[in-house]
């Protein structure tokens, strides 16, 4: 995994935005979203490889 520094801008700013000002319902809600998605392209990756 690369280094935190190495990540594109957005991506530091969700993180920072998660850790400082996010409300427990956003969280909530993000971390759905986020998981989604990932779900979504890991079953995609895993489809073009079998």
């Amino acid at each position: 995994m690369k280094c935190f520094v190495e990540l594109p801008k957005n991506i530091k700013k969700t993180v920072r935005y998660l850790y400082q000002d996010a409300p427990l319902d956003k969280l909530l809600e993000i971390r759905k979203i986020l998981n989604d998605v990932i779900d979504k392209r890991l079953s995609e990756q895993k489809i073009r490889h079998d």
